[in-house]
């Protein structure tokens, strides 16, 4: 896999409180919870590392360490592994803190998506960089967010992953308005509204957690007001930027994994734990054994 790549950072980020998933989160980050033999938020890493990322920078708040420490080394367990002859697991675990370089800036308070990103301004300042949300699990052939670095280098702008939701669905999401496509699922974006009603929402191309934003994001973000629940909305700030530059939507290829809520989070693990042979068969047999 090429690994060459006009976007080399990516921002997790990580500060929020995880209230949907208390009291497992009371002191547990909702990003490290497992998701089959990895916490959520490695495969968001891989995604980002795979698309041509060098630097990961988690933008965290209080009782997030532990993410911290997961991708950093850990002698001491490297050397048990080696000991106990588990070469196996020193290779898995000795490669963590060499996939990118990672950073981490501290979110003072909880204050929204867009406040989260500002954080990172002084990393992210100087040229177009990837946003990745890991509540969402990406499964995809080619990693979701290279498919809009793809996009990014074809049409220039910022870019947006979207998803086209049912219309039960809409008011759960950030929609999007589009004019026509300028090819196969990319799309040219001319409005977003926040969570709308099915009757006053322009489409139902909803925009899902990965992003290649401009630097000049931080600028618009400085401009923007507290909106619901006084908190600074991402999508007020990309609102701002579209008067300034373009901002490109793209139909990601790929199915979405939802672990921001428990429901999700299960349903995730069962078509992992599914997918995997050797696992299949303890999924069955407890389904079968609850009826």
């Amino acid at each position: 896999m090429d690994l060459r790549s006009t976007v080399t950072k990516c921002m997790f980020p990580v500060g929020g409180l995880g209230t949907r998933f208390l009291p497992a989160t009371k002191e547990l980050p909702k990003e490290m919870l497992p998701l089959m033999d990895r916490p959520v938020i490695a495969y968001g890493v891989d995604e980002a590392v795979f698309s041509g990322c060098s630097s990961v920078i988690f933008i965290t708040g209080r009782n997030k360490t532990s993410i911290e420490d997961y991708f950093d080394s850990s002698s001491e367990l490297e050397n048990i592994l080696l000991e106990k002859g588990k070469s196996d697991l020193y290779e898995i675990i000795s490669s963590i803190p060499e996939k990118a370089q990672f950073m981490s800036i501290r979110q003072p308070k909880p204050l929204g998506l867009g406040h989260a990103v500002l954080c990172g301004e002084s990393i992210c300042s100087d040229s177009f960089f990837g946003v990745i949300l890991p509540d969402d699990v990406m499964d995809s052939t080619e990693p979701v967010l290279s498919q809009l670095i793809k996009v990014h280098e074809k049409y220039g702008g910022s870019i947006i992953a979207l998803e086209e939701v049912d219309s039960a669905d809409v008011s759960r999401y950030g929609i999007v308005a589009t004019e026509e496509e300028v090819e196969p699922g990319v799309f040219r974006i001319t409005d977003l509204v926040e969570k709308p009603a099915l009757e006053d929402s322009p489409s139902r191309l909803a925009i899902m957690g990965r992003y290649v934003l401009s630097p000049t994001i931080f600028e618009m973000l400085k401009r923007s007001e507290r909106g619901s629940g006084g908190e600074y909305q991402l999508t007020d700030a990309i609102r701002l930027l579209l008067n300034e530059e373009p901002v490109w939507g793209y139909r990601y290829k790929g199915r979405r994994l939802d672990c921001g809520t428990l429901k999700g989070w299960l349903d995730a693990t069962v078509r992992m734990a599914m997918s995997r042979e050797e696992l299949r068969e303890v999924v069955q047999k407890a389904y079968n054994e609850s009826l």
